[in-house]
């Protein structure tokens, strides 16, 4: 049976009940699934590109260590400027054209940056790639927290990152063949990247609008239509009748960055703010600086981009390791696990030189970021209310953006200052402290209904 709008209490927040409470994710989740792994494909391969195209710029335009950490920094920046702006119109505007607006302008920006002509110029489409990207993997992660129920969001999460994360080594296998290939062999590496408006345009017409979104904002009749569907997929399939809702509170008012400083969401909104400034400076520590860090150690372009590419092997994997403990583990304490292995093997890394031991333990600290990244991306747009995710998880993750931009000059200082080994050390440090602070201080998440969790009543912690 599905459930009627009978009244104002059944309105304002049923539809979104009964999508949490559904008993299996149907064959349209499936569709909406294979949509946004494909925009995260090229996103995630986009978010790359530079990595993989700065030993040929520090061989070909003679650019300094220095100058990539200014490059990397500046597109952080872009990031932090997307993720707070791409959560905000997606609170006021929709879940839905935010996605695929942001989609759309990451892959034109990509495609505009293979025709820089010095160095000026594509640090600027480095920035403006960096808005679009940010902004649709926050709005990203916000649709699957709301469109799909609670004992699956986290598998999905982990689905749809570990196949997006194919583009990490499809982007770095493409640069090991094209970059060697002349003095302008990096173009082609942007011009992948702008494959991503395939997948924006296919949304256009087969995604929804988010119906906690809807139901917010007061547009029932939309949302009980999605939710009436899924509904009717779902019963075709089990037989079964659904369980009745339970309707929240909803509300339209429109959100304002102060109130996530407000009661109990201040503690939230601070945490994973510095969850997010720690894990962005040890994640683009080690992912944006290898390719680097290896040449200026004395391997040349292609040992260095070839090391790469068989490290970034370990991120699909890593991904999708996520999914048989995400939905059953509570996530916060398996954060803490991922992160003091992540630790030790940075440092194995670090500290040991033979080729062997750099490409295995690179291999599983790829592998277990991943892993790390699909929990917080599942955890962040969780704990914050329908009205607020959108602008809560754009800021959180936004401030470590922000803080990445400085963490690219701060690799080169560290690099420069203490050398090689002084990197990874910072690198463990930053993990460690990510997996601390949520164990400590973060609420449980892990198969809650999204109402449950931001209930101005509850500390879920």
């Amino acid at each position: 049976m599905t459930y009627p709008v009978t009244g104002a209490g059944r309105a304002a927040g049923s539809a979104s009940a009964r999508l949490d409470r559904l008993p299996l994710t149907t064959r349209t989740h499936r569709v909406w699934a294979g949509l946004l792994c494909a925009v995260f494909l090229f996103e995630l391969a986009d978010l790359n590109t530079f990595a993989y195209v700065a030993p040929a710029l520090h061989a070909h335009w003679g650019v300094s260590v220095s100058g990539i950490g200014l490059i990397t920094s500046a597109a952080f920046g872009g990031m932090f400027i997307g993720a707070l702006t791409g959560g905000r119109i997606a609170d006021r505007f929709g879940r839905k054209w935010t996605l695929i607006g942001s989609a759309a302008a990451y892959s034109l920006c990509s495609l505009a940056s293979a025709f820089s002509p010095n160095l000026t110029t594509l640090g600027v489409l480095r920035i403006l790639t960096g808005v679009g990207l940010e902004a649709m993997t926050v709005v990203g992660l916000i649709y699957v927290a709301e469109m799909f129920p609670a004992a699956r969001r986290g598998r999905y999460q982990s689905l749809i990152l570990g196949v997006g994360l194919l583009g990490i080594p499809m982007m770095s296998w493409f640069a090991r063949f094209v970059v060697p290939t002349g003095v302008d062999g990096w173009r082609w590496v942007f011009v992948l990247g702008a494959v991503g408006l395939v997948a924006a345009l296919a949304m256009v017409r087969l995604l929804p609008e988010s119906v906690r979104w809807l139901d917010a904002h007061g547009r029932h009749t939309e949302a009980e239509r999605v939710v009436a569907g899924l509904e009717n997929e779902a019963r075709a399939t089990t037989g079964a009748l659904l369980p009745p809702p339970q309707a929240p509170p909803s509300t339209s008012e429109p959100a304002r960055l102060r109130e996530l400083f407000v009661g109990s969401l201040r503690s939230r909104t601070l945490l994973l703010a510095a969850v997010w400034i720690f894990g962005i400076l040890g994640f683009y520590g080690f992912n944006a600086w290898v390719p680097t860090l290896l040449a200026a150690k004395g391997y040349d372009v292609v040992e260095s981009l070839t090391y790469t590419a068989v490290l970034s092997i370990g991120a699909v994997p890593g991904a999708l390791l996520a999914w048989p403990f995400i939905d059953r583990w509570e996530r916060k304490y398996t954060i803490l696990v991922i992160e003091i292995a992540v630790a030790a093997l940075v440092l194995v890394y670090g500290f040991v030189g033979n080729v062997p031991v750099i490409l295995l333990s690179g291999f599983l600290v790829t592998l277990l970021l991943q892993m790390q990244t699909a929990f917080l991306y599942t955890y962040t747009p969780e704990v914050f209310p329908t009205r607020l995710r959108g602008i809560g998880t754009g800021f959180t993750n936004g401030i470590g953006r922000l803080a990445g931009a400085g963490g690219g000059i701060l690799v080169a200082a560290v690099y420069q200052g203490w050398g090689y080994t002084s990197v990874f050390v910072y690198v463990a440090v930053c993990m460690v402290l990510v997996g601390l602070l949520l164990a400590v201080f973060g609420v449980r998440t892990t198969g809650r209904a999204l109402e449950t969790i931001t209930r101005p009543d509850r500390t879920a912690s």
